[in-house]
């Protein structure tokens, strides 16, 4: 996993070998085809893999990569899919399908695994069922390394710094608007079948099952956003990843109410590229405050299309991964296997950040 190349590209200052391929699974979603290009900008050989086997067709057609359908209830389809690949980017919703068939394969071809899934389900089910087996098998999986559990991860590692624990840690979502992709809104759908009548807190050290509606409350996002209303225990992945390797007793995640709305709205539309990139004109702002005794850290992420951005987040971590500038193995979050700081340096052609705003 950590050979050398003559073939190799420096980027923020590392060596990534343009003689990897990787199997991207959900290559012709709406992020997984962001994730194929940051991977062909950065030297690497995507492989185009997933369950449709007439849009990886086209979308081979269109890039020049192999294409090799697999469904995730065929372990046969999903070796072939991953043979001779130095690792795997699951991109495929919904999660809480692809997730387990996807790690195994990529357990039994000895390759790391890295998912954008922002399913709190599958996230715990994740740390749940492969820690010990990751670990046995000096195994890399990190699961979330998304806009949605990647980013609030580092952010918040980043703002505990020297500290040791924290009482408690916010992550706040600006965004401009939430226009969601039919994966998103699916992935939503089978979050909400799973969890039932029930939401998930993460507070005083434990998740909690909850029945009475989140809370909403005004949240003084730093300029040029201002204060806005936002829905807090909005609990989104960041939840699972930031509980995975920080003593912190309470951790929340809040979502301004006008993209909450949106996401909950069947009349918001699909997200559409409006530059050469194919991003679309959401902004964001995530704005996180850690808190310790009383004193307070606060760090800001800035930012375009929430979908866009995790494809440099999700590829950056690839190449940590494949280089060794990791810190552990097995199941492990964003901001237990990185260098925290580090990583969100490496971001800056695509995150803008200000700390202690």
């Amino acid at each position: 996993m950590n050979g050398t190349s003559k073939n190799g590209t420096s980027v923020n200052g590392a060596t990534e070998h343009t003689d990897h391929t990787v199997a991207v699974y959900g290559a012709y979603g709406h992020t997984g085809r962001f994730v194929v290009a940051e991977l062909a900008a950065r030297g690497y050989t995507p492989v185009l893999s997933g369950r449709d086997a007439a849009q990886l067709a086209a979308l081979a057609e269109a890039t020049g990569y192999e294409a090799r359908p697999a469904t995730v209830d065929d372990p046969a389809a999903l070796d072939r899919a991953l043979a001779g690949t130095h690792a795997v980017i699951n991109c495929a919703g919904p999660f809480a399908a692809t997730t387990a068939p996807v790690i195994d394969a990529a357990l039994r071809a000895g390759i790391p695994y890295l998912d954008v899934a922002a399913e709190l389900e599958a996230n715990l089910d994740t740390f749940t069922h492969y820690a010990a087996r990751a670990r046995e098998a000096e195994a890399v999986v990190v699961p979330a390394m998304a806009f949605f559990g990647g980013l609030g991860d580092l952010l918040v590692t980043a703002a505990m710094g020297d500290w040791e624990q924290a009482d408690e840690a916010h992550i706040a979502y600006g965004l401009s608007h939430w226009h969601p992709t039919a994966g998103t809104r699916l992935s939503g759908a089978v979050s909400r079948e799973r969890r039932g009548a029930y939401r998930l807190r993460y507070s005083g050290g434990a998740w909690e099952r909850r029945t009475d509606a989140p809370p909403t409350e005004q949240w003084p996002f730093p300029a040029p956003m201002g204060t806005r209303p936002v829905v807090t225990e909005f609990t989104m992945a960041d939840v699972v990843t930031v509980t995975d390797h920080l003593p912190i007793r309470d951790v929340h995640t809040h979502m301004a109410v006008d993209a909450a709305q949106d996401i909950a709205s069947s009349d918001t539309p699909a997200p559409s590229a409006t530059d050469d990139q194919g991003r679309s004109d959401q902004t964001f702002l995530v704005d996180v405050i850690v808190r310790s005794g009383g004193a307070e850290r606060r760090l800001v992420a800035e930012g375009r299309d929430i979908y866009a951005v995790t494809a440099p987040l999700v590829v950056e971590a690839l190449g940590r991964v494949l280089t060794g500038r990791i810190r552990t193995r097995g199941v492990a979050s964003a901001g237990r296997i990185f260098d925290a700081p580090d990583f969100l340096t490496a971001l800056t052609p695509h995150v803008t950040l200000r700390r202690d705003a």
